[in-house]
């Protein structure tokens, strides 16, 4: 048995959970320029899983149920992703012109980013960052 991804997948993925995954697909792809790479449907046509790229990286999305809750339904966030991206400024007002909600405007970090922060519309929290001077 191999511990290594399938080709084209990092060794890590993050899991989001979303009420309605379909509908989050579209939002991801136009305020951060995600791209699908695979999504299971049931008989009713209803995404059940999806897995969406940017770059090298590869987020993963399934349904809440049983122990699992979205930040939306818990009131709270659990968890962020960090992403890195090229034009942060821009990336920025893309999000913000789709209505993500922008938690951090982009401003230089002192460890040598440049990042902002989002919240799309489940409550999962976003940070986009750039490496300064480089």
């Amino acid at each position: 048995m191999s511990s290594s991804p399938p080709d084209g997948y990092p060794r890590i993925s993050p899991y989001l959970n979303y009420e309605d995954i379909g509908a989050m697909m579209a939002w991801l792809a136009q305020a951060f320029g995600l791209v699908e790479r695979h999504s299971m449907r049931s008989a009713d046509g209803k995404v059940m899983h999806a897995e969406m790229g940017l770059h090298d990286g590869v987020v993963m999305m399934g349904s809440p149920g049983g122990d699992f809750r979205n930040p939306k339904r818990l009131g709270q966030v659990t968890q962020s992703l960090y992403v890195y991206i090229d034009d942060l400024d821009a990336h920025c007002e893309r999000a913000r012109g789709a209505g993500a909600k922008i938690i951090e405007e982009p401003a230089d970090q002192p460890y040598g980013d440049r990042r902002y922060g989002a919240s799309d519309p489940e409550g999962h929290h976003w940070y986009f960052a750039s490496r300064l001077g480089g």
